[in-house]
């Protein structure tokens, strides 16, 4: 330090002279040495200055409650780290809210654990991890300013290691706590969120605590999926046959389930500091996870289908991808298992908005159509969509009814022509907007097989649906990004669930 000053805060009265009080601290730093830290997973905030009056609340190991309610909902953390005994220096780790996972608090110990982002490739702060594997940490609540000091070991784990605890992570530090003081209203400012940053990744779960269908295996071999052929079946849809190189050893897969693909190698160009055209391609795995939509009884063994929309990275890759080419990617492993259970008599209703019908394809030939209600919205150009399903299987006609807004005479002649061989089948065409009164009165679906009535919707979970409460249950409902539902009744979905989702299985 340089110089300093300390002024009094405010008029002290007679009865606060020679107490305690608060006062204002100017400091002046002389900088000997400075390296420029990576913005690129701040989230731009709103700071304003407060007063803090600091109260010790807890010094103990293990955490408490509202430690553990801070580190969940911090997007950004402070951490010193050296290199030996020089070279202190303080940098920051950003990110979406809940970065950091616990993976122990107990009487044994406290152990934190997050990933390492792809930076500036200085290796400044991971450098002194590893020389010197001690740092200190500060996270700070932006909105009542506690604050969460933490003294820790570091361990850095790589590659298999690193997946092992964090799927889909190939770096990551591992905190091991033995000091931590919990203080509440210890900063002098607040911080109001503004937005946040567009490279921030998703955030990385422990396998422990959500079970992973993208997790890296330990085994070491690789099975890969072939793409065999390429069927449209609208102008951005399409069944993408594949089949696996060893299929007695990545095992087969039952209706219901999804495959992992990894596309790293295809898609990947490799590290860059900044890629403002494409922030998220930084931290990109590449892996997706696709319902398979082909029912194990029906291609050879070693063959299963997805059913796709051209809506993302990986999706334009597989929509451009020359198949005399016989592109193989990795298959990490098939996983999920959505199941429709009817009972003995019940009718299961099944709501889907256009691609999201494919978690029921691999089941229809284990059903009794005659028992599936199937409401199915989609856009005037998927039609070709409802029509390969229903030429696929169709006993499914009669039970089926399709909502196709827009259409009308003036529509492509190849949209009516469609419809025409669709009400053939006996399927039930409306040229409007699914709406709440459309199913109401319907007996809805609800797991593990129960059933409820009117009012009340169900929902089967499954990765890539959205799912929206009706208290006290959930609506079997699976969309796809362009569906178009009515604008009364029951599918008002909020927009952050319908950015998430238009987000995932691109």
């Amino acid at each position: 330090m340089a110089a300093g000053a300390l002024g009094e805060h405010g008029p002290i009265s007679e009865a606060e002279e020679g107490e305690s009080g608060a006062a204002e601290i100017q400091l002046v730093f002389a900088i000997q040495q400075s390296l420029g830290n990576c913005p690129k997973y701040l989230n731009r905030k709103q700071i304003d200055p407060s007063l803090p009056e600091p109260l010790l609340l807890s010094d103990t190991l293990p955490l408490p409650e509202p430690a553990l309610k801070l580190l969940a909902k911090a997007d950004m953390f402070f951490l010193s780290s050296s290199n030996h005994e020089s070279n202190m220096g303080t940098n920051h780790r950003g990110g979406p809210p809940g970065s950091v996972r616990v993976v122990k608090n107990d009487a044994s110990g406290v152990v934190l654990v997050y990933p390492e982002l792809s930076g500036n490739s200085l290796y400044q702060t991971l450098g002194n991890l590893y020389t010197t594997p001690r740092a200190g940490l500060i996270f700070p609540d932006f909105d009542s300013g506690d604050a969460l000091y933490l003294t820790t070991t570091t361990e850095v784990l790589l590659g298999k290691d690193a997946a092992a605890v964090l799927p889909r992570s190939n770096l990551v530090i591992k905190l091991r706590v033995f000091a931590a003081r919990f203080v509440k209203n210890s900063l002098s400012f607040r911080g109001n969120n503004l937005e946040r940053s567009p490279y921030n990744p998703p955030v990385r779960y422990l396998l422990a605590e959500k079970a992973s269908s993208d997790a890296q295996t330990k085994n070491s071999k690789v099975f890969y999926a072939k793409i065999l052929a390429r069927d449209r079946l609208a102008p951005t849809i399409a069944r993408f046959p594949f089949s696996i190189s060893d299929p007695g050893a990545s095992g087969c897969w039952t209706p219901g389930q999804y495959v992992v693909l990894a596309f790293e190698d295809e898609l990947s160009v490799g590290y860059s500091h900044m890629r403002d055209e494409d922030p998220k391609s930084l931290n990109d795995d590449y892996v997706r996870t696709f319902t398979v939509s082909s029912s194990p009884s029906k291609p050879p063994k070693d063959e299963f289908e997805i059913t796709i929309q051209n809506v993302g990275i990986v999706t334009i890759f597989l929509f451009r991808q020359n198949i005399r080419a016989a592109t193989k990617v990795p298959l990490k492993r098939f996983k999920g298992s959505f199941t429709i259970q009817q009972g003995s008599k019940d009718i299961v209703p099944f709501v889907a908005g256009g691609i999201g019908i494919t978690p029921l394809l691999a089941q229809l030939n284990k059903l009794d159509l005659a028992r599936i209600q199937l409401f199915e919205t989609v856009n005037i150009h998927d039609i070709g969509l409802v029509l390969d399903t229903i030429e696929r299987c169709p006993a499914s006609g009669p039970s089926t009814r399709v909502f196709v807004p827009g259409l009308n005479a003036q529509s492509p002649a190849e949209s009516n022509l469609q419809i025409q061989i669709l009400e053939g089948y006996g399927v039930h065409v409306a040229t409007k907007r699914l709406i709440a009164s459309d199913i109401e009165k319907t007996r809805i679906y609800r797991r593990p097989g129960t059933y409820v009535q009117d009012q009340h919707y169900a929902s089967l979970y499954w990765p890539g649906c959205v799912h929206f409460a009706a208290d006290p249950f959930y609506l079997v409902l699976t969309l796809s990004p362009n569906t178009c539902f009515g604008s009364k009744g029951i599918f008002r979905l909020p927009r952050p669930i319908l950015q998430l989702f238009s987000a995932s299985n691109k």
